[in-house]
Order: structure tokens, then sequence, then C-alpha cells
């Protein structure tokens, strides 16, 4: 299960019954379920409703997670994140985002924020690490490190949100010191787990913003990966077979350039609109050995079970079935809310 967004934890970051329900009801056929994201420090916090990991108290609710997914039989893996200048600033302690650098995001209404102190970048660095542990703590199977989607991490890798001239930034090589920092951090954390503990990394092959991450910095950076500890690599797109968002003539996958580039040194789990079990075979004809699912899973819980057994799979929602699918009411809000997001059926049962 890929980790996606569920709006369903209490505002102080504590898991709600319904996220453990809404997991539950997911766990039972995946061979391993990647939550939501974590914020790892109070001021990360990139969405409402997320599960936290930055504080001890929070351990509990956390352990109750880890055991509803495990209960089912998948692994449990925690999603560690800092949402930095894409954190909404009404969910930050003091309203203030914070970066690599202060760039505004390329959004309309975006704060700019604040550029991180070198003090500060290592708080964070450890905060990784102290996130990791309660996750150990708690009894995850693993964490991923959130390094995709604009974030935090992906925030210190991109030219364009970090305009920095210290160690932290200038160069390509520069700019990966903060992500290979936290890998470090995370995995000298997992050394105190049992073997067994995954560490995987999340990564967005490029992004739109110009200067802004290349395919081809990416491809350095996997490289980078692939030689660290990790357990696997993790694409981050809409579209498995997507071409580039930075050159339209580029039709090539970038799941399958990366599965190219490392895949010989560090499984890489591919993901993206994978809808049927053709779509998902299909995928892994390249190589992939690791299919994540996300929304599939939202619409189809029982996704790998009905496949495994020849039974038909729903492939589009109707507005009344959020009960029956047991979804969270704030992100079947944001799915019924959202026009494209989810296939959903017009004529609702009266």
């Amino acid at each position: 299960m890929a980790p996606m967004t569920n709006f369903a934890s209490k505002d102080n970051g504590e898991v709600s019954q319904d996220e453990l329900n809404y997991y539950r009801e997911r766990a039972g056929g995946v061979g391993a379920v990647i939550t939501a994201c974590a914020n790892v420090t109070a001021d990360g916090k990139g969405f409402a409703g997320e599960i936290g990991v930055h504080r001890d108290d929070l351990v509990p609710g956390l352990t109750k997670l880890a055991q509803t997914i495990k209960g089912e039989g998948a692994k449990a893996i925690l999603q560690i994140f800092h949402g930095g200048r894409m954190a909404p600033p009404e969910l930050l302690p003091d309203g203030q985002t914070v970066s690599a650098s202060a760039v505004a995001p390329e959004r309309e209404g975006s704060m700019t924020p604040r550029e991180l102190s070198d003090t500060e970048i290592e708080e964070v660095i450890k905060a990784f690490g102290d996130a990791t542990r309660r996750a150990i703590e708690a009894g995850f199977d693993g964490v991923e490190i959130h390094g995709a989607n604009t974030y935090l991490i992906q925030q210190f890798f991109s030219p364009h949100s970090n305009r920095r001239e210290d160690k932290w930034g200038g160069s390509l090589e520069k700019r990966m010191t903060f992500p290979l920092a936290v890998v470090a951090e995370v995995l000298k954390a997992a050394e105190k787990a049992d073997p067994s503990f995954i560490v995987g990394y999340r990564i967005s092959p490029e992004e739109r913003e110009n200067p802004g991450i290349t395919m081809d910095d990416t491809l350095a950076l996997v490289d980078r990966l692939a030689n660290e500890e990790l357990d696997y690599l993790h694409a981050s797109v809409q579209d498995f077979y997507a071409g580039s968002m930075r050159n339209e003539d580029d039709k090539a996958s970038r799941v399958q350039l990366i599965q190219n580039r490392v895949g010989e040194q560090i499984p890489v789990i591919g993901v993206g609109s994978l809808h049927t079990p053709e779509d998902v075979e299909k995928a892994m004809e390249g190589g992939i050995p690791l299919i994540a699912l996300g929304r599939e899973l939202i619409m189809e819980p029982q996704w790998v079970e009905k496949v495994r057994d020849g039974r038909a799979i729903r492939i589009e929602i109707s507005a009344d079935d959020r009960e029956e699918l047991v979804i969270p009411e704030a992100l079947w809000n944001a799915i019924i809310n959202t026009p494209g997001w989810f296939p959903v059926k017009e004529n609702a049962k009266k």
C-alpha cells in the first residue's frame, strides 16, 4: 500500500480510531503498508489530520497503528517527513514555514519560508533519527524517508529551493548533503532495531520549477542512495509510464529509468495509475520487483485478495460507498470534491 495522506489523525498528531479502522481494512492482502506521512518536528506538519511522530507521548498511538497493520499480516512501515516550505502556515506553532533558503514555492499565495540555520538543520536531521527511534519503540517493521513530492528533503536537493552557498547547498554534490545526512541518521537509529528493520527512501524524479531537479540530477542521487544501507527506493509519480515533466519529447518512464540505473543494486518500488492486475504485470515486465498501489486500495481494500481469487475488483466508487470502504470522513470529502482524482460514479444509489 502506497503512502497516502488520509487527514484522519487527531489535531495533536495522535492516531485516531478512524485511522486504525481504515488501515485494518486494507492490510490483509498486501505485503506491506506504508503509512501516510508523519511529521518529525512540530514545524514540519504538512497536512491537517497528519500523523505525528515528533513527541514521545505519541508512541502509544503509533503502537496501536503498527499492531493494527501487522495484525492483518502486512509489514508496517511508517513514512517520516518534514513539510518545509510546503507546510500550511496555520498548522505551524509560529505560523512561519522554513526551508533550505528563503525562496517561496511557485504557487499562488505561497509564503516565503525562513532559511534554516546550520544549527536548526542539524536539529531536523536529529529529529529524523528520533522519529525512527519512536517507530522502533512502537513496533513498526520499518520507516520510509520521504524525500519526494516537493517537501523539505527534496527542497534541499532542489536548485530552486536551495540557493545556499555553504556545505548544505550550491553544487549538485552539496545539495545531496542534507538528504544523505538524514539517511545516515535514520540508519544509525535503525541499528538499535532488529536487523530485519526496513529503511526505504522515496524520491520524485523531477520537478517543474526552474531551476529545478532534472532526471540527470536524480540519477546522480540514486547512484549515491544505492550505495547506502537502504532496503529500497520508492519512485513517486502519478503515472508509472509518464515521461518527463520538463521535456515533453522525453517519453521514457521515469520509474523505469531509475530501475535501469540502480535496480541491480537496490530494489525499486514502482507506482502510479496501475489499476488492474494486467497493469501491474505489464509494469513489472521491465524488472521492477515491487509495486505499490494507492488509489486502487482506497477504492478496493481487498484488491490483492480479490485478484488472487479471480474476483472482480471495483474500479470506480459511488458517493454512497464511504461506510462500506471504511474511509475517514475528511479523506472522503477530499475524494468527492477533487474532480479527476478518483473515478466517482454520478448515479449514486438513492
